[in-house]
């Protein structure tokens, strides 16, 4: 059960306009924005930080971002944000067979070495104490340059707290979220868990 009820997407009309903007990425508005919302100030804050860091300025693609945002999530535990990414990067054209191999990422063919540089400084990013490394380090700027290393951790960032947020919260997951989970998660035992 959550913590805190979220509002209605149409709970007044400054809620409702900031709802819209996941109906593009999501296809509906998280409950996590819904309860954010409880505090508009908190909401728009945090849909402003999700479009600068989800804007896309170098090669850092729509997809990648999400993939990103999934293995993040994955490494923190936060079942409630692995679903909305994994579901996100199928929504920005994550192709079939990356979704299905998210976490054979370090070796299956269909990511290439720049992908894999930054999905293994998502983890190490992620991970308490960090873990990035000379090694990680060095492989990410061989792939990328300044800006777009700053897109990568803007990504893993934004989804630190939105693990927080949501693992904290107990924020009830949405039906379309959990389909998707349960699509192409199942091989890393991904479950709903306090989310229900």
């Amino acid at each position: 059960m959550a913590l805190v009820e979220p509002l209605s997407a149409n709970a007044n009309a400054e809620v409702q306009e900031l709802a819209t903007f996941f109906n593009e990425t999501l296809g509906f508005c998280p409950n996590s924005v819904l309860t954010m919302q409880i505090r508009p100030e908190i909401a728009k804050a945090f849909i402003g930080l999700n479009k600068a860091v989800m804007a896309n300025k170098g090669k850092v693609t729509s997809d990648l971002k999400r993939l990103i945002a999934y293995v993040s999530s994955n490494a923190t535990g936060c079942n409630y944000c692995q679903a909305h990414a994994i579901l996100a990067a199928k929504r920005y054209g994550a192709s079939k067979e990356k979704l299905d191999h998210i976490w054979e990422y370090k070796t299956h063919k269909s990511f290439n070495e720049a992908e894999r540089a930054a999905l293994d400084f998502s983890v190490a990013a992620s991970i308490i104490p960090n873990a990035v490394d000379t090694s990680i380090h060095n492989n990410l700027k061989k792939h990328y340059t300044d800006g777009e290393i700053v897109e990568i951790l803007g990504v893993i960032s934004l989804f630190g707290f939105l693990n927080r947020w949501n693992d904290s919260m107990g924020t009830t997951l949405e039906t379309n979220a959990i389909k998707t989970g349960k699509t192409y998660l199942k091989e890393t035992n991904w479950e709903v868990g306090k989310h229900k």
